[in-house]
């Protein structure tokens, strides 16, 4: 606890000075700076090289917070009372008198906000004086990071301070759904999609299709691994790196499990620790076994499809 809360004091002292630092989430670490600040935000784009017109998502520590700074609805209190905290962020429409940087919203009137469950992290956002910008603490387009190290291992000492939360426990990021005019599901995430369609009168059968980047993870290349990945593949090539649903009984080198019994959940939280294991061990290409298009495994796919392309 004593090192948490020296590390906590820490934090705040690099965020209030505009500088970014990593925090641990439940669903991936992100790197953060003070939504508030022109300057601060303006380091995460420069530190991930993300394109400007990619907005940010906005950590709060509660509805109290928010207020602050969007129009609440009745279909916004609806499923914050039923997912938050958790792995859902909502796109909300912003107060006039938002003190919400424009590079976060890419000068947008709408903006996408998160409630984080993981505890050190909202101990932060708790003593802060301003919500928390926090994209994926990664080089735009490459995998999201699941751990500290996963922190480093992008950033080295470009960032000055990183908050050690532990292995991120569902590995993927938040599902997002926007709740300006018809509900939609922007992108999927941390929460299945059917759990959502319960609470939503227009229930989300499809993948939403847009036309421009309105909220993070929608650009056609992401979360690559920069390796061909090549999908629903029986039968892998020699030396090619192969990743399977469950584990086999037949071990082989070049084989992957993202779980021990086709559990898709479990599958989910081993992607991207998965993907930079292949990685690291300098495999030229990825086959991956066909993934059940269902709950967690719609998640999966979307993201091996755009880290494909």
């Amino acid at each position: 606890m004593k090192n948490n809360l020296s590390n906590i004091k820490k934090a705040i002292k690099y965020l209030n000075n505009n500088e970014c630092v990593g925090i641990p989430t439940e669903t991936v670490y992100g790197l953060a700076a003070n939504a508030y600040s022109d300057k601060g935000t303006l380091k995460i784009f420069k530190l991930k090289k993300r394109p400007k017109k990619n907005p940010l998502i906005v950590h709060y520590y509660n509805l109290n917070d928010l207020k602050k700074d969007c129009l609440i609805s009745l279909k916004f209190l609806k499923l914050y009372k039923k997912f938050c905290p958790g792995p859902i962020s909502f796109v909300l429409k912003l107060k006039r008198n938002s003190r919400i940087s424009n590079n976060v919203t890419n000068n947008k009137k709408n903006i996408a906000v998160r409630f984080p469950r993981h505890q050190l992290t909202r101990r932060l956002l708790k003593v802060l004086k301003y919500p928390l910008a926090a994209p994926s603490a990664n080089l735009s387009r490459k995998i999201s990071p699941v751990s500290k190290k996963d922190v480093v291992d992008e950033f080295g000492k470009k960032i000055k301070f990183i908050l050690d939360g532990g292995r991120s426990k569902i590995g993927v990021e938040s599902t997002i759904v926007s709740l300006i005019n018809k509900p939609k599901i922007l992108r999927l995430g941390g929460i299945e999609r059917n759990k959502i369609n319960k609470f939503l009168i227009n229930k989300n059968k499809k993948k939403y299709k847009i036309k421009n980047i309105v909220v993070p993870g929608q650009g056609k290349i992401h979360y690559s691994p920069e390796i061909p990945i090549r999908l629903n593949i029986k039968n892998p090539k020699k030396y090619e790196a192969f990743m399977l649903i469950k584990k086999r009984k037949i071990s082989k080198k070049n084989f992957f499990y993202l779980s021990k019994k086709k559990n898709l959940k479990e599958a989910a939280k081993n992607l991207y620790k998965t993907l930079r294991i292949i990685k690291k061990n300098k495999f030229k290409s990825i086959a991956v076994e066909k993934i059940p298009d269902i709950g967690f495994g719609e998640t999966i796919n979307d993201r091996l499809i755009r880290a494909s392309k």
